[in-house]
């Protein structure tokens, strides 16, 4: 193939920005990994003490999905640290130690849960990374 200097659909492609089209992709990768997982795991229980551990186990299975397939998994990992599951969880789901799970997901974790700089983070956040090293 033969790029040419002319406008054409070849110039149009590479240089059309996707900055939106990627968001939008991956928004739908992650609403699909969750429908997926919810259908894996079956219908909702009746307790809410049942409830609770359901919809952390869909939020695990949806994060496994998502980082089997190479979707950056992130908004997931920081979905799973606001529902306070710890990174041994998390690592466990991703095929690794915590440790690499807190090194590849830690810090970009933590600059959406405490935008502001303030080491408040949202939600309730497992406290497990007094011994993680960035």
């Amino acid at each position: 193939m033969t790029e040419h200097s002319t406008p054409g659909p070849l110039a149009t492609a590479l240089a059309t920005p996707v900055d939106d089209a990627v968001r939008s992709a991956s928004a739908a990768a992650a609403r699909e990994a969750f429908s997926q997982a919810q259908d894996l795991l079956g219908p909702r229980p009746t307790t809410e003490a049942e409830l609770e551990q359901w919809h952390v186990a869909v939020q695990v299975l949806a994060f496994r999905i998502e980082h089997a397939t190479g979707v950056d998994a992130l908004g997931a990992v920081v979905g799973l640290r606001r529902w306070g599951v710890t990174w041994e969880t998390i690592g466990r789901a991703a095929g690794m130690s915590r440790q690499a799970a807190h090194t590849r997901w830690g810090a970009p974790s933590r600059a959406v849960l405490d935008r502001y700089g303030t080491g408040e983070l949202g939600g309730p956040v497992a406290a497990d990374e007094a011994d993680l090293a960035d």
